[in-house]
């Protein structure tokens, strides 16, 4: 059973939780979905589908409680010198 009572959609930078080889990614501007899950005709797939489910739906709930912009601004990436 994934525990989904400690993933708070935007919360905090570092909140993680996996369904299956599905991985989620917490930060306070997005949520970062990468990686695979196979939803089986089984119980463990029934389990993983109503995690999915969970998730989305507290992801829903969240962005409909806001003001959102249109599009998110996004900082451009700087470069660095390698420090090694």
């Amino acid at each position: 059973m994934v525990n989904m009572a400690k993933f708070i959609p935007f919360a905090d930078e570092s909140a993680t939780l996996s369904i299956g080889k599905l991985n989620v990614e917490n930060r306070l501007d997005r949520v970062s979905l990468f990686g695979d899950v196979d939803l089986t005709l089984d119980q463990r797939g029934l389990e993983q589908a109503k995690a999915l489910q969970v998730l989305i739906n507290q992801v829903v709930a969240e962005l409909e409680s806001r003001t959102l912009p249109e599009v998110l601004a996004v900082a451009p990436v700087a470069k660095v010198s390698n420090p090694f």
